[in-house]
Parts: C-alpha cells; sequence; structure tokens
C-alpha cells in the first residue's frame, strides 16, 4: 500500500495548501476554528470518515469549545495531491453545539488502495491539511500492510513523544485501543495538570478533557499522518467500569441510573473527538463499538468491545475457581457470536482482534502459589476458552490479537490450555506498552521478571514506553516494539526495542530479535 507521493513529501507540501483554495465568507466565529487539527478513520475500499470539531477556545469550562449557539456549514475536500491541484471530492457537513460541533463527513467514491490529502473550510478559514488511505478493494490480493497501534496516553504521565516519531512513520493505518484521555483528576509533576482538576463526570466536563488531550501537538500530528481505527477502553469513561456498574464506591455514579448518565456523557465526548462513522454515534449511554474492517485478502480487523457487555469482575486474586463460571462473559453472547461467525467466514490471510485488554493468562506469582488479574481475560477463563475452542472448530488460520492496556508489552503464544505448555498454540498476541500512562518505565521491572518465569507462553517483555509498528506480508507478520526513553520530559530519540515475528500458517512466536 504505496504511493510514489509519500508521507515526507506531504509534510513539506502541506503548509503551502492552505492559500489555494477561495472562499467565500460565512457564519464566523472569533479565533482559530481549528485548534483541534484534523483526522480520518475507519478507512473502506471507497472512501473514509473525515473529522474535525470547531473550537477556538478548547478547555472553555462550559464545554463548548468558544463556540457560539450556531449552526455552522463546514466544507470539506479531498485531493490526490497535498498541494490540492487534483480536487476529486467536495462537500458540505455542518457543525451544530448539540453535538461539540464536531464535523464527521463520511466520504465515497473515491479509489481502493490510495493515498489522499483532505482539508476542511469555514468561511475564510482553512484547516490543516491531513493524510488519509482508503482500504484496498474487497477479497484483492494485498502484499503488505503497515500499521501502528497504540493505547493509554496519560497526560499528567507524560508528553506524548511517541507520536511525535509515530507521525514520521510511514503507516497505512494507526488502531488505537483505549484509554485515549483519563477521567481521574490530579496535576502530576511535569506541568501537564488536569483540565478540570477535578475527575470529570459531566459532558462538560469530559469535553474540556478532550480539549486538553487534543491540543498537543504531537497528537495532532499523528492524526493527521494516517487513517486512525479506534475504540475506547475504562478510562474513557471509568477506571475498570464493566457493563452498568462503576468499580468506584465513593463516587456518586454508584447507581446504575447515574451511570448511564455519566456512561452517555462520555461516549458522546468520545465520539464527538473522533474519526468515527455514524454507525457508532452514541444514542444515550449506548454506542456501537465492534466492527470490521477488512483490508484486501491480506487482513481483517476485528474491533471489540471488552467493558459494554462483560459480567462485573471477580473480587478474588487467587483461588478463584469462579473465573471458569462459563455463565461470565467478557463480549456479551451478541458480540461473541459476531466475532466467530466472522473469523469463520474470513477469507483474510491473517484475523486480527483489536482488544483492549490482555487474553494471555499472566501469573504474577513467583513460585508455587499463583495469582491472577481479574480485569483481564484471565477473569474470564470460560470465555476464552470459548473463543479459543472456536477458532480451532472453525479451522481460523494467523489468529492474532493485538491489545493495550496494561503500560508493558509483551509477545506471547496463545495456548488452548494454558496449564499445558505442550498442548495447541491457537494464534499470538502483542501486548503494547503505553504512550505515557506510567512514567518513564524501564526495560525490565520485578514483574515482567516474574512473568517471564511463571509463564512459558511468554516469549518478550518491556516496560517502557511507545507504540507498535507491524508489517505484514502474506508470508510472515513482524512487530516492532519502537520505545521512547522517558516520557516526563518533552523531546527525545525512538529506538526499537525488540523485533517480533510470525510465520504465516505457523501459530505462535517464530523469533524475537
Amino acid at each position: 500500500m504505496r504511493d510514489q507521493l509519500g508521507r515526507r513529501h506531504f509534510l513539506t507540501l502541506a503548509g503551502a495548501a492552505a492559500v489555494a483554495v477561495a472562499v467565500v465568507p460565512e457564519a464566523r466565529a472569533s479565533g482559530d476554528l481549528f485548534t483541534l487539527g484534523v483526522a480520518s478513520g475507519d478507512p473502506q475500499p471507497d472512501g473514509v470518515v473525515l473529522w474535525t470539531r470547531l473550537a477556538p477556545e478548547p478547555v472553555a469550562p462550559d464545554g463548548y469549545g468558544g463556540m457560539p449557539d450556531k449552526r455552522y456549514q463546514v466544507k470539506w475536500e479531498v485531493a490526490e495531491d497535498p498541494t490540492f491541484r487534483r480536487i476529486v471530492r467536495r462537500g458540505v457537513e455542518h457543525a451544530v453545539r448539540e453535538w461539540g460541533h464536531s464535523v464527521h463527513a463520511e466520504v465515497h467514491g473515491l479509489r481502493p488502495d490510495r493515498e489522499y490529502w483532505y482539508r476542511f473550510v469555514v468561511g475564510d478559514q482553512i484547516s490543516p491539511v491531513g493524510r488519509t488511505r482508503t482500504a484496498p478493494a474487497l477479497f484483492s490480493r494485498l502484499n503488505e500492510l503497515t500499521f501502528a497501534f497504540a493505547s493509554c496516553q496519560a497526560y499528567t504521565d507524560g508528553f506524548f513523544t511517541a507520536y511525535r516519531h509515530m507521525a514520521d512513520e510511514d503507516l497505512d493505518l494507526v488502531v488505537h485501543l483505549g484509554d485515549y484521555i483519563y477521567e481521574g483528576g490530579g496535576a502530576g509533576t511535569i506541568g501537564r495538570a488536569h483540565i478540570p482538576t477535578a475527575e470529570v463526570f459531566s459532558l462538560a466536563d469530559y469535553r474540556v478533557r478532550y480539549g486538553q488531550y487534543k491540543s498537543d501537538p504531537n497528537l495532532k500530528a499523528a492524526h493527521a499522518a494516517a487513517p486512525w481505527v479506534v475504540a475506547p477502553d475504562d478510562h474513557d469513561v471509568e477506571n475498570n467500569w464493566a457493563g452498568d456498574i462503576s468499580q468506584i464506591d465513593t463516587e456518586p455514579d454508584q447507581d446504575p441510573a447515574v451511570f448511564r448518565q455519566r456512561r452517555a456523557a462520555a461516549y458522546q465526548a468520545y465520539y464527538e473527538n473522533l474519526p468515527l462513522r455514524r454507525t457508532s454515534m452514541p444514542r444515550g449511554p449506548e454506542m456501537q463499538v465492534y466492527r470490521r474492517l477488512t483490508f484486501g485478502n491480506l487482513l481483517q480487523l476485528n474491533v471489540l468491545d471488552t467493558r459494554r457487555f462483560r459480567t462485573d469482575q471477580l473480587e478474588c486474586v487467587r483461588g478463584c475457581d469462579d473465573r471458569f463460571d462459563p455463565a461470565r462473559t467478557m463480549l456479551g453472547a451478541e458480540q461473541e457470536k459476531w466475532l466467530l461467525d466472522g473469523l469463520g467466514r474470513s477469507h483474510a490471510r491473517w484475523n486480527v482482534l483489536g482488544n483492549q485488554i490482555f487474553a494471555f493468562e499472566a501469573d504474577h506469582d513467583a513460585g508455587e502459589s499463583e495469582r491472577y488479574g481479574m480485569d483481564t481475560w484471565d477473569g474470564y477463563a470460560a470465555a476464552r476458552q470459548r473463543l479459543f475452542d472456536g477458532l480451532v472448530q472453525r479451522k481460523v488460520d494467523n489468529f492474532v490479537m493485538i491489545t493495550g492496556d496494561a503500560h508493558r508489552s509483551v509477545a506471547a503464544d496463545l495456548k488452548l490450555n494454558f496449564a499445558d505448555p505442550s498442548s495447541r498454540t491457537v494464534g499470538t498476541e502483542f501486548l503494547g506498552t503505553s504512550i505515557s500512562s506510567g512514567g518513564n518505565g524501564v526495560d525490565t521491572d520485578a514483574l515482567g521478571v516474574t512473568w517471564l518465569a511463571e509463564n512459558p507462553h511468554m516469549r518478550f517483555h518491556n516496560s517502557q514506553r511507545g507504540y507498535q509498528r507491524c508489517v505484514v506480508t502474506r508470508s510472515g507478520w513482524r512487530t516492532d516494539y519502537r520505545v521512547v526513553p522517558e516520557v516526563t520530559v518533552s523531546g527525545g530519540p525512538v529506538i526499537t526495542r525488540a523485533g517480533v515475528t510470525v510465520e504465516a500458517g505457523r501459530p505462535g512466536v517464530a523469533d524475537v530479535a
């Protein structure tokens, strides 16, 4: 998926594109309307969704971003070149206060597997230019796909240096697996205190928090460089929530009805600030998160929702036989059926789950005792077994899970029976570290030592910050764990800590280099 005019050429020329369009003055708001940048997402063979949000004052306390209560006509343009000499599609959307003056333009009629550039126009203001790419045609032969995946970007914990480097990669896609914002208060120690300073509950406060995060120049650069596919995790609403259940006993949303109101606010702000299609537009406390995207006959990406339909977490950590209760669910019956049916029908070489929390078994205790986290798939062991049994029954080949949440990196074999190291390997999981959450991190910590010693299916571990770059071909998959040395100061280099490979037709990790 490569054109001769590359992303770096786009970065050079995009700044000049703003002078090339003639505009007609329309309704105006004072200040720069495009402080939050632009983004694209959910690529299909004939188009993508284009996003922006008008917000001259992105952290205004009322959550309206400095915008008056007016309806704004927002023009968009898509071109085959970053100077917009070859415009191929134009359209108009309307930004309204009810949806935070956000814009989600669903563009159709583009050519498959092609690079495009886009921008927005409001009155005499022209947005920054973004680069995007359509998906290959359904079932078409695709030889290579390069994408990154990331998660967990606590603003107070560190700078988004990793995103600056991600923007410099030549990527076809970025997958974000949750914790785009953190809902808590706190100031941290590096001069990046949360706004508002307290935990967020209302729509206005969630909007302000997104305004703060999305004002970060490195995050804006990564959004403008490639299309994104996104899914929320817990902190996008509240830490470790499950279904209609809040997990924090001291907060006012212990009543499920009150928690649903909070989730409705969080979902709306999430949608307003990310490049999602109208099929994911929230309806009160409900939002369609799980969905499927295909990239020719090379890769099928199944994006999961591991929060909304799950059973509540167990409270034990040792001797938790209830985690094997078949009534416990991670995905809910409908999503579980959707997933397995789709995997069974897949014609793709690689079958991938975009998954918020890790699925490999992780014994946290050294020695004879065992201890497992109850928020991960370990707390839903019967549901995990149903998934893995379903893969075997449907003869699903080249199964890979990409995962976030844990603020550390692991490459692991997925075993049909984790208690038996010699049992069948059904796939591979790449757990990816955080962008900034947890601070600087280290190459190896005490938990990493224990994990590698107690869990023979784990083949690599690292607990620094960064992101993952995946190069997928018909014969193999390589995940490069890209790490930055520190996030508590701005800037710094990125290195590849390890490249982990999987061979097509041979499930599990083939090599760590």
